[in-house]
């Protein structure tokens, strides 16, 4: 370093100093985050660490996170294939288990190919970078998972937002935009993760067509749990709403962890050759594809789990009317948002109906725009009546010992 180099580390600028006033700014507006970890797992039960609270802050839909059937399947493909897959799936990582869960997802999807990711994360950043790039667009509804967005700011597109759920104001970006550009996608959300509430796909889909543009369709919240087998939102609306691109999961209704997306082969060797979060990614372990069948297998099996889901939800939102609380989102959701306002009331509350023996989300920016934080409640089909009668008074109790 020469005698007029400014220091690496000048007073007041080293790293942990700067990001503890961050960190301190952060708690200042109710926004500092924590993780939150279970120790284990029985039904709609979690242990937290300090006992049991009845879960309806997860995404185990179904009840199948807690199944033995998936931990058996994949105790099996440990012993039988080893822990790892030790390489990419380019290289020597895939695994007969991994082969078997895109044919499978395929069949079950009614599509040519099924590619399969180690996250609904990493699935949303490679396929929407490796789809569209620089001179290409990008139509993004406002409320849209952040792996969405931040697929599309990854492929440096450009990026144009419409209201939520609004196709009216789409037409009109499409209509000023698109011939700007030479490849368009349009880019939404199934079930809306915070939400509820569910995109207009059969819309959308034909606006794609009169546009020249492609649509791309994430339904990690619907897969497994809504429609005709759990085949999600797509399948609900009926075949005009068949999206070119439709990405799932395989960590929430199915139980597991892991992502897909199903479509054309021609899709799955793009995808091969161009998504660099598959192409520079370690294959999932085999295993994890091994259980991951097993909850596929069992999501088809036993439609009941989704009868009991959309009963359950049913009961949640009229015992929260019962004792006068609001509900946002899709009245017939497993997703259940009551807003409470600002973030500092959210983060209060969920400690206050955790002591009452209940775990519910409580959601702050940047995940939801401000103003509107939450308490999200998630239904399972492995919730009880009581349960549930359980819950909607904590969350009234708490919201009336919380004011505004």
């Amino acid at each position: 370093m020469t005698e007029t180099a400014a220091p690496y580390h000048e007073e007041g600028l080293a790293l942990d100093a700067v990001l503890s006033c961050e960190l301190d700014e952060l708690r200042r507006r109710g926004l500092l985050r924590h993780i939150g970890r279970a120790c284990s797992r029985v039904g709609a039960l979690v242990n937290t660490g300090g006992g049991f609270l009845v879960d309806f802050a997860s995404n185990d839909y179904l009840g199948l996170a807690s199944d033995e059937r998936p931990a058996v399947a994949a105790m099996r493909a440990i012993i039988e294939h080893s822990a790892g897959a030790a390489a990419s799936r380019l290289i020597v990582g895939t695994n007969p288990e991994h082969d078997a869960l895109e044919r499978e997802l395929a069949e079950f999807f009614d599509t040519e190919s099924a590619l399969s990711f180690s996250s609904g994360y990493a699935a949303n950043v490679g396929i929407i970078g490796a789809l569209v790039g620089r001179g290409d667009a990008v139509f993004s509804d406002a409320l849209n998972h952040a792996s969405l967005i931040d697929g599309a700011r990854v492929s440096r597109s450009s990026i144009y937002v419409y209201p939520h759920r609004d196709v009216a104001a789409l037409e009109r970006l499409l209509a000023v935009h698109r011939r700007a550009h030479r490849r368009a996608l349009i880019v939404t959300d199934g079930m809306f993760s915070m939400d509820g509430d569910v995109a207009p796909l059969a819309d959308l889909v034909d606006l794609a067509r009169r546009y020249g543009a492609w649509t791309y369709v994430d339904d990690a919240h619907a897969v497994g749990a809504v429609g005709p087998e759990g085949r999600g939102t797509t399948a609900v609306q009926g075949a005009a709403a068949r999206p070119d691109v439709l990405v799932g999961t395989l960590g929430k209704a199915f139980g597991v962890a892991g992502a897909f997306v199903v479509g054309s082969a021609t899709l799955q060797a793009y995808l091969v050759n161009r998504a660099r979060s598959f192409v520079f990614s370690t294959a999932p372990m085999p295993a994890q594809a091994a259980a991951a069948r097993e909850g596929l297998r069992i999501a088809r099996a036993e439609p009941d789990r989704r009868m009991r889901l959309a009963e359950n939800a049913a009961r949640l939102r009229a015992s929260l009317a019962s004792l006068g609380v609001s509900c946002a989102g899709d009245a017939t959701s497993h997703i259940v948002p009551v807003i409470v306002g600002g973030a500092a009331r959210a983060a209060a509350l969920g400690p206050m109906i955790a002591e009452r023996g209940f775990a519910v989300g409580a959601v702050r920016p940047p995940t939801v725009p401000p103003g509107t934080s939450r308490l999200r409640l998630s239904v399972s089909a492995a919730h009880t009546s009581e349960q549930i009668a359980g819950v909607a008074q904590a969350l009234a109790d708490s919201l009336a010992a919380c004011p505004t």
